[in-house]
């Protein structure tokens, strides 16, 4: 396949070619008059050839432009195949959404990159379907480059869904064909292919096709790192989840509830039956009723928001629980007075914890929300809508159809 900057060349050239067909075929035509004066024999022809026209009979003389005009062109293009061949060591290319500087939702191009290949210890993922995560802005302003470990030339998406199109010499786990799912530790999910590791991946969810499986990775490990790994959740206990409507507390709601916990929740009014229906025990609509007015002595408060929201939180744990906060590190000093562990959290890929998470979703314990999926060109309408920070549930960027059997 030849490279987009290779392909403009080379149709500029024809273009040109074309458009020059005409001065080239005058010049061939005068040359071979030219031939035929210069001969006797010829000029007897060339004679002949004016009764001829004089008659009206053109055939001949049609037949000698087009021919000409043939051999002209075919001789041009072969030229320009001459100079300009499809090179043999060139990469294939692929569509992706690329950001070429730091900034808002509007730095995002659609446009055609070089297709990546995977090191000995990585696969490369065919992409059907990728989603948008509420941190995804703050990446692409670059605020925590540094931190995250990102760099320019940045292409999104960090919850994938895909086949496994490739895999390096060291890959034990993974074979062509296999369907994944997974959260590429650096980004590259909102193209036609990505590389992953085999610790980012995982086989996807039986129960659910390739958008469904795109809106998990990420939010979901957000959710099963707070609560399982960090906070150590146990049956019987009770946890406040704050915007249990959103991409991680829709999945915290549902893990909480399958590791037997009691949960509470809020979201804004429009969201309450949601909640219900993710199985919280209690919702509360924050647009009407403080929190700490019925949220007391919990376990694990796990906070998305941040500011006041955290602010209010810490009075509602009882000794010995903890606060965890996805957007800020909890307070010392109110974690000192309430005698309370605190937790600032970031969610990491791991392929056993995704594992896990598939094996509760094939069981029905956790089913994901989508609430839209729209074509990887409108990547940009996507990252401005998760910007606003109140979008239900996921949405989705379909890559490719799903593959057929």
């Amino acid at each position: 396949m030849m490279s987009e900057t290779t392909q403009t060349v080379v149709t500029t050239a024809r273009t040109v070619i074309i458009l020059l067909a005409p001065e080239l075929w005058a010049v061939a035509t005068g040359f071979t008059w030219f031939r035929l004066l210069c001969t006797e024999r010829g000029g007897v022809q060339l004679k002949a050839e004016f009764r001829i026209r004089a008659a009206g009979n053109r055939t001949r003389s049609y037949a000698m432009q087009r021919s000409l005009r043939i051999t002209v062109l075919g001789l041009a293009n072969a030229l320009l195949l001459f100079l300009c061949p499809a090179r043999a060591d060139e990469k294939p290319m692929m569509k992706a959404v690329v950001a070429h500087e730091y900034g808002a939702p509007e730095v995002l191009k659609f446009e055609e990159v070089q297709r990546p290949e995977p090191n000995e210890d990585e696969a490369l993922v065919r992409v059907i379907a990728s989603s948008v995560n509420p941190a995804d802005p703050l990446t692409l302003s670059g605020k925590y480059a540094r931190e995250f470990g990102t760099h320019l030339p940045l292409i999104p998406g960090y919850d994938i869904a895909g086949v496994v199109e490739k895999t390096g010499a060291s890959v034990t786990k993974l074979k062509v064909g296999d369907a994944v799912y997974g959260y590429p530790t650096f980004g590259g999910g909102w193209a036609d292919y990505v590389t992953v590791k085999e610790s980012e991946v995982a086989a996807k969810p039986k129960s659910l096709n390739f958008v469904e499986s795109a809106a998990v990775p990420m939010g979901a490990l957000t959710a099963w790192q707070s609560l399982i790994d960090v906070a150590k959740l146990q049956p019987g206990q009770t946890v406040l989840i704050h915007g249990g409507s959103g991409g991680v507390g829709s999945f915290a709601i549902q893990i909480a509830k399958a590791r037997g916990a009691r949960v509470i929740a809020t979201a804004s009014t429009a969201n309450q039956d949601l909640l219900k229906q993710l199985g919280a025990d209690v919702a509360v609509d924050y647009t009407k009723t403080k929190f700490e007015d019925v949220a007391k002595d919990v376990n694990v408060v796990l906070d998305p928001v941040g500011k006041e929201t955290l602010a209010r939180s810490y009075g509602v744990v009882k000794k010995g629980g903890i606060v965890m906060s996805l957007v800020a590190r909890p307070d010392p000093v109110e974690l000192k007075k309430h005698e309370i562990r605190g937790a600032g959290i970031s969610s990491h890929s791991d392929a056993q914890d995704l594992a896990e998470i598939a094996q509760l979703i094939d069981a029905g314990k956790i089913k994901p929300m989508v609430t839209q999926v729209l074509p990887l060109s409108q990547a940009i309408a996507a990252q401005q809508q998760a910007a606003t920070h109140h979008t239900r549930g996921k949405v989705v960027l379909r890559i490719a159809d799903d593959p057929k059997g």
